[in-house]
């Protein structure tokens, strides 16, 4: 049940929010999942290896298309935008004018029609000269109106809004408001239908649009109220930035991304033609998830760029600093920390290019490789950047204009660690990413043995379920027993790699009896039981990457780059380390007084430790206020962004 108590803001109890959210998830899904074997303890490699491989005339498309974009990033100063704390307008149409802003529209709308592959790879490019080109192009077109419109639209909204997105109109997707973010049954933006549904009017505000301040169009999701002739519920929506009604508040700035254009933007009573609509009513909940399963894989493209990078800078410094008189890569202490980058990078780069093939053949359901690679690489490449600044030292927290205002090598450490924060909480948060993944892993014993544990079933449907999961257990735990990786003659044909690959498929099936013995301990519970259901996400990334890094070394030394396997070995031997310790900490944890101490904290039981801290609000006199900085408001009318490619 949901309740309002002020304008605005939408109250429901927990039930209802995992209603909602249980509603909006695709269940329809017939095609096998690499990941969601994995955590079923079925190893199966037959799905992903030999690693897929893009269409000899995809290929050369995208090489086409990234060697005329390489041309322009070259003419791009990263460190115009890091000073300005925008993107320069002309940078903007000359990405335009290459194709940047339809690469993976349809070449029959106007776009390039790259695959996911081929557009990862543009973006990587892209967030080289800097993270921010790389955020816009994203929110244009992996989750704003592009996506969403190709994935959902009719052929008239193809025909309308596909060739313009092409062109340069830059679109925006809002979802978020003040008061809600990960919580969609609170979503409190309004559209309701008049002149007898032929269209409607929004009303509410969306924060951290980002593009919004300089969009000419958005995807916008709102709820329907349920009327005569339509169902209601959250609803997507195509609407055109400059109408009456829509006032862009401000411009907020980060930590990182100086060049962001991302605001604060409020609709009342924005009239939207019904043929705006994107599906029906009720569907844009479904329309935001979907389109963020391929869209959450520009976040470890822009990641893996930015490790690459990272891998770079750390081994000329490692090779040209010398201390106690030879070069500090050849100390153990920063030999550790390279062979940790490097081999994390290439780990990137293969769940990234993996994910990236099984979502542009289409024969997958790639829900959970698609989360895991956005989870695993945006945390993975925070802790690159963060040696990357440990190898440089002082060098290392300082910032590039610094550096080159004294004489040196002007080298934006500092700034990429700030740019990469942003990935482990856009997108979905790390913790949301744990429990969206989790749900799904845990799918399979929902479907079995969920009505056993739901109070709202009645006796005779618990009795139902029980036959159903005493069924599934039967025929599931005995193939949890043994397997390949018992047999050390499995997987010979990999070579070095093949103990690894062995690895992976024990620790899935153990994984997957870990699973098996939660369930029965906590029952309906689990779900609550969030640091456990964490730890299993991250055993299964950790397997899921080392499986992506064999099969892509093994396709790289049949490609004559025999130094892959190299790679792939040392990632592989850390990610097993790190993957027991998460097996022992499973059971052996502190998450019981962790919650106990945090129940008395949020009670405000420890206030006494907080004694000498002062008051944020202490700190705002008159003379702080006069030299503080002033915000930056949007300007409604006259936005920054491409001439209109609307016909007059």
């Amino acid at each position: 049940m949901s309740t309002s108590t002020r304008p605005g803001t939408v109250h429901v109890d927990e039930r209802e929010a995992r209603r909602v959210a249980e509603a909006a998830r695709e269940t329809g899904w017939s095609r096998p999942s690499f990941a969601k074997e994995l955590y079923l303890g079925r190893f199966r490699l037959d799905l992903i290896h030999p690693h897929p491989r893009s269409a000899a005339d995809d290929d050369a498309a995208t090489t086409a298309f990234l060697r005329r974009l390489r041309e322009v990033c070259a003419e791009l100063d990263g460190s115009v935008i890091e000073r300005e704390a925008r993107i320069p307008d002309e940078y903007v149409k000359a990405l335009a004018r290459i194709g940047v802003f339809g690469m993976k529209i349809p070449r029959e709308h106007g776009g390039l029609g790259l695959t996911q592959v081929g557009y990862n790879r543009g973006l990587m490019l892209l967030g080289d000269v800097h993270p921010s080109i790389g955020a816009l192009v994203s929110a244009h077109q992996s989750i704003g109106v592009p996506e969403p419109v190709k994935l959902f639209g009719s052929e008239e909204q193809k025909r309308a809004f596909l060739p313009r997105c092409a062109q340069g109109a830059i679109s925006a997707f809002l979802l978020t408001e003040p008061d809600v973010g990960s919580d969609p049954a609170r979503l409190a933006a309004v559209a309701e239908p008049v002149d007898g549904g032929a269209a409607y009017e929004i009303s509410g505000t969306k924060l951290w649009t980002t593009n919004g301040v300089v969009a000419e169009l958005l995807i916008v999701m709102a709820r329907v109220p349920a009327h005569d002739g339509g169902r209601g519920g959250v609803t997507a929506f195509v609407v055109e930035a400059d109408a009456a009604g829509i006032t862009v508040e401000r411009r907020n700035a980060f930590m990182g991304l100086r060049g962001i254009e991302n605001g604060l933007t409020r609709f009342d009573r924005v009239r939207v033609p019904a043929a705006n609509r994107v599906g029906g009513e009720g569907d844009g909940l479904r329309i935001a998830l979907t389109t963020l399963n391929t869209g959450r894989l520009s976040i470890p493209a822009l990641c893996t760029a930015a490790s690459k990078w990272c891998l770079k800078i750390a081994r000329e410094w490692s090779a040209e600093r010398v201390q106690w008189g030879k070069p500090i890569g050849e100390h153990a202490a920063v030999a550790h920390k390279l062979s940790f980058i490097a081999a994390t990078s290439f780990a990137q780069e293969a769940v990234l290019d993996l994910s990236a093939h099984l979502a542009d053949e289409g024969r997958r359901d790639i829900r959970i490789e698609a989360a895991l690679a956005k989870l695993w690489c945006s945390e993975t490449a925070w802790q690159v950047a963060d040696e990357l600044v440990q190898i440089r030292g002082g060098r290392g927290y300082e910032t590039a204009e610094s550096l080159k205002a004294r004489g040196e090598r002007a080298v934006p450490v500092e700034q990429i660690l700030r740019d990469l924060r942003i990935n482990r909480i856009f997108e979905g948060s790390t913790e949301i990413m744990h429990l969206l993944i989790a749900r799904e892993a845990v799918d399979a014993h929902l479907q079995a043995a969920g009505d056993i544990v739901d109070p709202d079933v009645d006796l005779p449907g618990k009795a139902r379920a029980a036959v159903k999961a005493t069924g599934f257990y039967a025929r599931w735990l005995p193939q949890l027993v043994t397997g390949a990786g018992q047999l050390p003659t499995s997987y010979q044909e990999f070579g070095l790699l093949a103990p690894h690959l062995r690895y992976v498929e024990r620790a899935s099936r153990r994984l997957a009896r870990s699973t098996f013995y939660a369930m029965a301990r906590w029952q309906g519970a689990l779900e609550k039981k969030q640091g456990f259901l964490a730890r299993v996400v991250d055993i299964g990334a950790e397997l899921f990457a080392v499986a992506a890094c064999c099969v892509r070394a093994r396709m790289l030394s049949q490609d004559g780059q025999p130094n892959a396997v190299q790679l792939a070995d040392a990632f592989a031997r850390q990610s097993r380390l790190r993957t027991e310790r998460l097996f022992d900490v499973l059971w052996h944890n502190s998450d019981r007084s962790d919650e106990r101490l945090a129940r008395s904290v949020l009670a405000g039981e420890h206030t006494w430790f907080e004694a000498d801290v002062l008051d944020p609000s202490e700190g705002t006199g008159p003379w702080i206020a006069e030299f503080a900085p002033s915000d930056q408001p949007a300007e409604n009318v006259a936005r920054r962004m491409l001439p209109s490619t609307r016909p007059d």
